[in-house]
């Protein structure tokens, strides 16, 4: 499983992926987590606020940071 957090570098961003890989690891996941930060990249996925969270190729929440428990059960729904 891939899991992308799309951001410039702000702290929001940078607070985003601190956590999604925080919950990739509680979870014993095997997900590869990585950050898009290339303005280019980011516009591939039609997103216009950032940090964005991306599993699997879809986007799954733009402009915010999710809460703990909404990543972790994204992530389930994406192993399954």
């Amino acid at each position: 499983m891939k899991v992308e957090v799309l951001g410039t570098g702000c702290a929001k961003c940078k607070k985003l992926y601190q956590l999604v890989e925080k919950v990739v690891a509680e979870s014993g996941s095997n997900a590869e987590v990585e950050k898009v930060e290339k303005i280019e990249d980011i516009m591939k996925y039609g997103v216009a606020f950032t940090p964005a969270l991306v599993i699997d190729g879809t986007v799954k929440a733009a402009g915010g940071i999710p809460k703990a428990a909404q990543i972790a059960t994204w992530l389930k729904e994406a192993q399954a």
